[in-house]
């Protein structure tokens, strides 16, 4: 289980992270109009493939079995292959991580938080957030990641749900002009300290600028439990993890969504 145990359990890799996030942006599908059955021609045919070949379609061992995503599991090759061996940036858009899967279900479970509103996916990953938020009809969804790969994958994850494409933006939002959201939501980002404090000087901003509601999605990890940000949360929703997702998170057993209020 080299792969796993090489990237996956920690999630701590911020200077590899800070160094992407300072590359140039990229913005797929900007009218968001494109026919799911249409999603993958717009893929580089040679990642795409290595993509669906190295990942496994599944919906089991999450919160939200009414979402398909492309993830790694034990039955992928890469699951038991040397970190290193992985050609591109670490694949963190490959697990369904507990904050983002709060979330997913807390938006499947009530759409009027979403419906007919604007919403971010902050750090979307695999883009189940964002997926969720679509199927709970948000009027307007931009899902944002560092990593182009990840963007690739939330388009085909936009594929396998039958979901037209969302816009998604590869850049450092974080380093971008603030734009007018209804809804900020954001899972498992608070894993570095000082990732930690960035985003909490941007949520705050985002907030009093704009009102925006943000939800955070957080397993409890002491970056998070121990940040400053903890004065200004209000508990929405606690849910148990499936077995699954707390074997491949050090036994995590709970995931919470947080109603951020400054």
């Amino acid at each position: 289980m080299a792969l796993s145990l090489g990237w996956k359990a920690p999630r701590n890799r911020y200077g590899l992270l800070l160094q992407a996030m300072r590359s140039s942006g990229l913005l797929l599908f900007p009218c968001g109009r494109c026919p799911w059955r249409g999603a993958g021609s717009f893929l580089d045919p040679e990642i795409k493939a290595f993509l669906e070949e190295n990942t496994e379609v599944t919906s089991s061992g999450s919160l939200t079995p009414e979402i398909q995503l492309r993830l790694l599991t034990p039955r992928c090759k890469f699951w038991w292959e040397r970190a290193d061996l992985w050609p591109h940036s670490d694949p963190y858009w490959a697990i369904y991580w507990p904050g983002g899967q709060a979330l997913s279900r807390y938006l499947l479970d009530n759409p009027d938080v979403v419906r007919g509103k604007s919403v971010l996916d902050l750090g979307s990953g695999c883009g189940a957030t964002a997926i969720a938020a679509k199927m709970s009809g948000a009027s307007r969804i931009l899902a944002n990641d560092i990593d182009p790969i990840a963007g690739m994958a939330i388009t085909l994850n936009c594929e396998l749900n039958r979901l037209n494409p969302f816009p998604i933006l590869i850049q450092n939002i974080l380093n971008l002009e603030q734009d007018k959201w209804d809804l900020v939501v954001l899972g498992d980002m608070f894993y570095d300290e000082n990732l930690a404090d960035s985003l909490h000087q941007w949520l705050k901003k985002c907030f009093w600028t704009y009102r925006t509601r943000v939800l955070i999605g957080d397993p409890g990890r002491p970056q998070f439990s121990g940040h400053s940000i903890q004065h200004h949360l209000h508990k929405v929703v606690e849910y148990s993890l499936l077995e699954p997702t707390r074997q491949e998170n050090s036994g995590l057993t709970t995931s919470t969504v947080w109603d951020f209020q400054p």
